[in-house]
């Protein structure tokens, strides 16, 4: 089943923060799985659950994994517990902000920690596309969105 994706910059889904998830169960999974077929339907890099209007802190990030494989993952509560010095600033886009690009500055790695599906507690260290995708879908839990940290101009385009 395809979601329906949330828009609009002021929109009070997109601009609330989430809450921690503390049951793991089959309904968990199922959302996942529906999150999941979204974000592929929709062509995502990733997708956070306020997205589809769920205030709940999970993400589903589609991995690069090089070239063009990729694995999409669901993160439950994930969060950065560390950081590169060095940013790089990208042009970024969103599904919740359709036509709307823009560059933004982030981390060039981060560390991240989360839990899986079934509560058990995992660990990951990204860089280059991963790393700015898991940023980009962590600040939605936060209901933060790309143009907030924008490095210029709003791009329109498709």
């Amino acid at each position: 089943m395809i979601l329906k994706i949330e828009t609009g910059s002021d929109n009070p889904i997109l601009r609330k923060k989430s809450v921690r998830i503390s049951k793991f169960d089959k309904k968990l999974k199922k959302f996942a799985k529906q999150m999941i077929a979204t974000m592929l339907a929709k062509d995502g890099v990733g997708l956070a659950a306020p997205q589809v209007g769920v205030n709940e802190r999970l993400v589903i990030l589609n991995f690069q994994l090089g070239g063009k494989k990729s694995k999409p993952i669901p993160l439950v509560n994930p969060e950065i517990i560390d950081a590169s010095v060095k940013a790089i600033i990208e042009e970024e886009g969103c599904l919740s902000l359709p036509g709307i690009f823009g560059k933004v500055k982030r981390w060039k790695t981060v560390t991240i920690r989360f839990e899986d599906e079934t509560g058990s507690p995992r660990a990951l260290e990204l860089e280059g596309l991963n790393a700015r995708a898991i940023q980009h879908e962590i600040d939605h839990l936060g209901g933060v969105l790309f143009i907030d940290k924008l490095e210029g101009e709003i791009r329109e385009g498709k």
